[in-house]
């Protein structure tokens, strides 16, 4: 009786044991599950996420260039001697209102003009044009290229001006001299900012 006793107690006691390990991992709270390394935290539904203001903070431009004041322009203007080389691609009867035009534009301005024999000039305008007729409008496109008397070229202005074709001519005939000298105001108006803006520069 006392060896059966003996072989019951060990057997409560495991049993007791087990029962006591059960309990207590009902009661003990589940470990919280963390993110593995480098994984974002799971966003809750009321937080919001505010976006960078690309302009707060960022870091102030450097380099720029400040604008020239018009007495700078004006003496840049002054010094300038403009050669006005022979029009290519056009013919005399177009790029004589051109021509007219672009002196006078350039003297309001301050902008002194040299003659093809003039050795004074501090820059050379060579222009290059053509046309391109579509259906009863012509289009008339130029390029302007800006020289020092060395040869080099310093600037390039560029455009197109569209005119109504006269009297269903084509090419050059239809191309009146309003439009010439509405791209010598373009071409002047282009190349003062381009020499006034070389003050700073």
């Amino acid at each position: 009786m006392r060896r059966v006793c003996l072989t019951i107690v060990p057997l409560l006691a495991a049993l007791a044991l087990s029962a006591c390990n059960k309990a207590n991992d009902v009661l003990q709270p589940a470990p919280a599950t963390t993110a593995p390394a480098g994984a974002a935290a799971p966003m809750a539904a009321s937080q919001s996420v505010t976006p960078a203001n690309p302009i707060a903070g960022a870091p102030a431009a450097t380099g720029t260039t400040p604008a020239p004041t018009p007495a700078q322009s004006a003496a840049v203007l002054s010094k300038t001697r403009l050669q006005i080389a022979p029009i290519v691609g056009a013919s005399v009867e177009a790029a004589t209102p051109l021509t007219q035009r672009l002196a006078a534009r350039a003297k309001e301005s301050g902008i002194a003009i040299a003659g093809s024999a003039d050795q004074t000039a501090t820059h050379v305008l060579k222009g290059y044009f053509s046309t391109i007729s579509e259906g009863k409008d012509t289009t008339v496109i130029y390029v302007w290229d800006v020289y020092d008397p060395a040869g080099n070229r310093l600037h390039r202005i560029n455009g197109q001006q569209k005119a109504p074709t006269v009297n269903g001519a084509e090419g050059w005939a239809a191309v009146p001299p309003a439009t010439m000298q509405a791209i010598a105001d373009q071409t002047v108006g282009q190349l003062t900012s381009w020499l006034a803006g070389r003050v700073a520069g």
